[in-house]
């Protein structure tokens, strides 16, 4: 019996939930398997990858064939690297102390890079709100502008040469109206 570490198809439609699984190659994809090794959400960012390493680094060791998705996986969680080390080991170009050296090193790597994809996630979504905040205080003020024009009286406008006209004939009249102040005075002052 050959046996596949692969995925079975879990969650509703649109969002897929995966579980990793040990099973017969003949089985059905979603059908009967021998061992439940892990979990995969690729829906989250980063996805979430929760794996059982020692039964899954056991499976590897005894030949499973992997899918190429389970094979992705079993890479990026350190399960392939640790079997490649502890090979190392079988064939006496490593001790265990070098394989645990270098796996806990390179963990530490991948876990700070995994860190560091989570910050720049999250200062990327602060940002975006922060400038989505703006362009909504921005678009409420020029509502508020434009509510404000429309509320506001209507003020005619009125020409430089219009406005000429208009000086002109308010000089004339206070021009007559002091001319008649004037020629009141002298009546005044004449009947005395």
């Amino acid at each position: 019996m050959a046996t596949r570490i692969r995925l079975q198809r879990h969650g509703k439609k649109g969002k897929p939930f995966f579980h990793l699984v040990a099973a017969d190659s003949r089985a059905k994809r979603d059908g009967k398997f021998i061992e439940k090794l892990g979990t995969y959400n690729p829906t989250a960012n980063p996805a979430v990858i929760d794996i059982n390493f020692e039964n899954t680094l056991k499976w590897v060791q005894n030949g499973a064939e992997m899918s190429d998705t389970a094979r992705a996986i079993l890479s990026y969680k350190g399960v392939l690297y640790k079997n490649h080390l502890l090979n190392g080991v079988k064939k006496g170009a490593l001790t265990a102390e070098q394989v645990e050296e270098r796996f806990s090193k390179w963990i530490a790597d991948k876990e700070s890079k995994i860190q560091n994809k989570k910050d720049g996630l999250a200062k990327n979504a602060e940002e975006e709100k922060v400038a989505k905040q703006k362009a909504e205080e921005e678009a409420n003020a020029a509502k508020a502008a434009e509510i404000a024009s429309k509320n506001a009286p209507i003020v005619e406008e009125v020409s430089e040469t219009e406005s000429e006209e208009v000086a002109s004939e308010e000089e004339t009249q206070e021009e007559a109206a002091s001319e008649e102040a004037q020629a009141s005075d002298e009546e005044a002052s004449t009947e005395e």
